[in-house]
């Protein structure tokens, strides 16, 4: 699929750059990054045919995906086959997509819950595949979408992974707000800063940590590539070239 890439999204996407900025409203806003475990394939397949998707197309993929089976080797010796009932392929093209389908029944009962306003639109949660953001204006209003995906996710087979989500708020005040936000009983980890798509967004809503960061990065870029850009035997337009493709790649990335 065409510009289905983590930086496709990053230099595409419309709310990355004023989501650090979303705060004129009010003084800060709270987020919460979900990490979801595995979907199950018969819920899955059950969305897909509540949406009148072709039977031809359906058919293709319940056979990539039903009655898989795996094996592990150890010492040149194969395990007894396992059944596969939960996931998406690993590098399959539609697999962004189908995750985007499942999460997609989940997260519409977010639907007129406060978020923040971006350009007259109401953002609660930001996604893209399985690396999902809530956001609000509130703590109280983050928990209780918290509370909604959560129970939402365990009807359709689906639990969170308690251990990788994170909560953030985004604050001009020195010192953000606390976010005690829980899940199931347990409070989720409150970070500073966190990194979303390659982007490392941090409590002030600047940008200042993630330009020292490309810089170094790029720094550290070039001075691999050096012995390339000191030979005298390569052309200066091949050093052009390189130079744009391997360092202002790093240096621009999402811009």
């Amino acid at each position: 699929m065409a510009r289905s890439g983590t930086r496709d999204l990053q230099i595409s996407s419309p709310t990355r750059e004023p989501l650090c900025h979303a705060a004129p409203i009010k003084d800060f806003f709270y987020g919460v990054r979900l990490s979801p475990r595995y979907l199950d394939h018969e819920e899955l397949f059950q969305i897909l045919d509540s949406l009148d998707i072709d039977g031809k197309d359906l058919r293709i993929l319940k056979t990539l995906y039903w009655k898989q089976t795996a094996t592990v080797r150890v010492g040149g010796e194969h395990s007894e086959e396992t059944p596969i009932t939960r996931g998406v392929r690993q590098g399959c093209i539609l697999s962004p997509d189908l995750f985007n389908l499942y999460s997609e029944m989940i997260l519409r009962e977010l639907y007129n819950i406060q978020g923040i306003g971006l350009g007259g639109q109401n953002i609660n949660n930001i996604r893209y595949a399985d690396d999902t953001v809530l956001i609000a204006q509130s703590e109280q209003s983050l928990q209780k979408m918290l509370y909604i995906v959560v129970k939402e996710s365990e009807i359709k087979g689906l639990s969170l992974n308690i251990a990788k989500t994170e909560s953030m708020t985004i604050s001009k005040k020195s010192q953000a707000p606390s976010c005690k936000i829980r899940s199931n009983g347990t409070q989720v980890k409150q970070v500073n800063p966190v990194k979303y798509l390659g982007y490392m967004l941090t409590s002030d809503g600047k940008y200042e940590t993630e330009i020292r960061k490309r810089i170094i990065t790029s720094k550290i870029t070039f001075k691999k590539l050096s012995p390339l850009m000191t030979n005298r035997n390569i052309h200066m337009d091949t050093k052009i070239r390189i130079l744009k493709a391997y360092v202002w790649s790093v240096l621009i990335y999402g811009c």
